[in-house]
C-alpha cells in the first residue's frame, strides 16, 4: 500500500513538474513572435507563419503526442516485464516512428514546390524543406522522453523542453535581427529562423541523450526484436495510439496549417495585389500568439485538475470524478471567457502595444473568441484523456480540420480574411459542442445555464466598466501613440482582470469546497 502511495505521489511530482516545463515552454512559443514581427513586418511575419504548422507539427508530436503514446504503450506491454521485452518495445517503437517520420520528411521536402505553388508561394518552397529536416530528430526525441515518462522520470522532458525553446527562440530573434540588418531579404529571415528552430530541436536531443547515458537503467536497454512479445501487438497498439493522442495534440496547429494551405492562395485568386495579400495574411496571424497565450493562461488552472481525475479513476471514485470534471469545466468556462471578452473589449490598445499598429483588430476580435473554445476542447482533451477515452477527442480534431477548411472555401472568396477569422472560431466551437456532447453522454452532468448565467454577469460587468475607461481616456487624452497604447493595455488587463475575479467570486461560480483544488487560488482565498 505505501508502495502504491508512493507510485502515485511520484507520478504527480512528475505531471507538475511537467506542468510548469509545458507553461514555460508555451509562453515563449507564443511571446517570441511579438518580437520577431516587430523585426521583419507583416510581410516577413506571413513568410515565417506559412511554414511554421510544418515545424511546429513535429514539435506538438515530438513533445506531446509521441512520448504520450510510447509512456502508454510501455505501461500496457511492458510494465512489470523484463528488461529483454522492454528494449524490444523500444525498439519496435523507434523503428515504427523512424518510417513514419521519415515518409513525412520524404512528403515535405520532395514535394516542396509543389505544396509552395498551392500555397500560392513558390518562394517558399526552400523554407518548406528546412521545415522538414525537424521531422528527422523526432523518433529520437519521442523515443527518450516516452521512456523517460514511463518510468515516471518527467525531469529529462521538462529540462530539454525548456532549453529547446530557449536556444530556439533566441537563435530566431538574434538570427532574423543579423539578416535583417546585413540586407538580407525577408524571405532569407524566414530561412534563418526555421533553421534556428531545427537547431533549438537537436539542442533538445543532446540534452535528452546526456540524460539518457547518465541513467545506468537506460543504458541497459539494447537493441532487441527477439523478445517474446509478439511485435504485431505492439505495433497495432502504437497504430491506434498515434491516431488518438497524435492527432487530437494537433488541434491548433492543423488549423494553422489549413489558413497556410489556402488562405493567402484564395485571396490572390480573389483578385488581391499579392504583396497586399501577404500583408493581410500577416497581419491575420497576429491572432496566433494571441489565441495561444489565452489558451495557456485558461487551460494551465483547469489542466492542473487532471491528474487529480485520472487517479481518482484507478480509485474508482465516480462521484469524486464527476466533481472535479465539472471544476475542470468550470475552470476553463470562466477563465476562458474572461480572456475572449477582455482581449476583445482591449484589442486596438493591444494590438498597437504589441504590433504597432491598429491594422486587423476587427479580425483579432474575433479570433480572440476562439479562445474559449479552445480552452474547453484541450481541457476536455486531457479530461478524456485521463478517463481512457482517446479516440473521440481526434475524431472532433478531424471533424474540425475538415470544416475549416470547407468553411474558408466558402467564406474567404466572399468576406476576404474576415471569413477565415469566422471559420477558425467555427470549428473550434464545432469540436468543443462535441467535446461537451460526449462528456454529457458519459453522464457526467453540469449546470450549463447557471454558470454560464454567472460567467455572464461577470463578463458584462468587467466589459461595462472597461468600456467606460476606454471612452473617458479617449475623451481626455485622445493619444493612440504605442506608449499610451500600452498604458491601456496593461492597465486595462489588470483592473479588467481583477473585476473580473471579484465578479467571479461574488456570482459563487465556484464553491468553497472547489476551491481548494485550484492552485493558488485557494491560498489567495483562505
Amino acid at each position: 500500500m505505501n508502495a502504491e502511495k508512493s507510485h502515485m505521489n511520484l507520478a504527480l511530482r512528475g505531471v507538475i513538474i511537467l506542468t510548469i516545463a509545458g507553461l514555460v515552454t508555451k509562453i515563449l512559443s507564443a511571446a517570441y513572435r511579438v518580437p520577431y514581427q516587430n523585426i521583419v513586418g507583416d510581410i516577413g511575419f506571413y513568410i515565417y507563419q506559412q511554414v511554421y504548422p510544418f515545424y511546429g507539427m513535429s514539435v506538438v508530436l515530438a513533445t506531446s503526442g509521441f512520448p504520450v503514446m510510447i509512456s502508454k504503450v510501455m505501461s500496457d506491454h511492458g510494465y512489470g516485464q523484463s528488461k529483454h521485452i522492454r528494449s524490444k518495445i523500444i525498439t519496435v517503437t523507434f523503428i515504427y516512428l523512424a518510417i513514419f517520420t521519415f515518409a513525412l520528411f520524404l512528403l515535405l521536402y520532395i514535394y516542396s514546390n509543389p505544396i509552395s505553388s498551392i500555397m500560392g508561394d513558390k518562394a517558399l518552397a526552400p523554407l518548406i524543406r528546412i521545415a522538414s529536416l525537424s521531422f528527422l530528430i523526432v523518433p529520437f526525441v519521442s523515443v527518450f522522453r516516452g521512456y523517460f515518462q514511463s518510468e515516471q522520470n518527467m525531469q529529462p522532458t521538462a529540462v530539454s523542453q525548456v532549453v529547446e525553446q530557449g536556444i530556439r527562440v533566441s537563435l530566431i530573434l538574434f538570427s532574423s535581427y543579423i539578416l535583417i540588418h546585413l540586407g538580407y531579404d525577408l524571405y532569407k529571415a524566414g530561412w534563418g529562423a526555421l533553421l534556428s528552430s531545427v537547431i533549438g530541436s537537436l539542442s533538445g536531443y543532446i540534452i535528452l541523450l546526456l540524460f539518457w547515458r547518465r541513467n545506468r537503467e537506460c543504458r541497459m536497454l539494447q537493441w532487441n526484436i527477439s523478445a517474446s512479445i509478439q511485435t504485431k501487438k505492439i505495433v497495432w497498439t502504437l497504430v491506434k495510439h498515434s491516431f488518438t493522442f497524435g492527432v487530437s495534440s494537433l488541434l491548433l496547429i492543423l488549423i494553422q496549417l489549413v489558413d497556410a494551405i489556402n488562405l493567402y492562395a484564395l485571396l490572390i485568386n480573389g483578385g488581391m495585389d499579392g504583396e497586399h495579400a501577404k500583408v493581410t495574411k500577416g497581419v491575420y496571424d497576429r491572432g496566433q500568439p494571441l489565441i495561444q497565450l489565452g489558451t495557456i493562461v485558461a487551460t494551465s488552472f483547469a489542466l492542473s485538475i487532471v491528474p487529480v481525475i485520472a487517479n481518482a479513476k484507478i480509485q474508482q471514485k465516480a462521484l469524486f470524478i464527476q466533481e472535479k470534471v465539472q471544476l475542470s469545466l468550470k475552470l476553463c468556462l470562466s477563465i476562458g471567457a474572461g480572456a475572449s471578452a477582455g482581449l476583445i473589449v482591449l484589442m486596438k490598445p493591444i494590438n498597437v502595444m504589441l504590433f504597432k499598429n491598429v491594422s486587423g483588430s476587427e479580425v483579432l476580435m474575433i479570433l480572440s473568441a476562439s479562445i474559449l473554445f479552445t480552452s474547453i476542447c484541450l481541457t476536455m482533451f486531457a479530461v478524456l484523456q485521463g478517463l481512457g477515452h482517446t479516440f473521440i477527442p481526434a475524431i472532433s480534431v478531424v471533424i474540425g480540420v475538415g470544416c475549416k477548411y470547407l468553411a474558408n472555401l466558402l467564406l474567404i472568396p466572399s468576406v476576404g480574411v474576415l471569413g477565415a477569422a469566422l471559420s477558425t472560431l467555427g470549428s473550434y466551437f464545432i469540436v468543443a459542442v462535441i467535446m461537451l456532447i460526449f462528456i454529457k453522454m458519459k453522464g457526467f452532468t453540469f449546470p450549463y445555464i447557471k454558470v454560464t448565467g454567472q460567467v455572464g454577469i461577470s463578463v458584462l460587468i468587467m466589459v461595462g466598466i472597461l468600456k467606460c475607461g476606454l471612452f473617458l481616456f479617449d475623451f481626455f487624452v485622445g493619444a493612440e501613440t504605442r506608449t499610451y497604447s500600452t498604458i491601456i493595455a496593461l492597465s486595462g488587463s489588470l483592473i479588467g482582470g481583477i473585476i473580473y475575479a471579484l465578479s467571479i467570486v461574488k456570482t459563487s461560480v465556484f464553491t468553497k469546497s472547489e476551491m481548494g483544488y485550484i492552485p493558488v487560488i485557494h491560498k489567495l482565498f483562505k
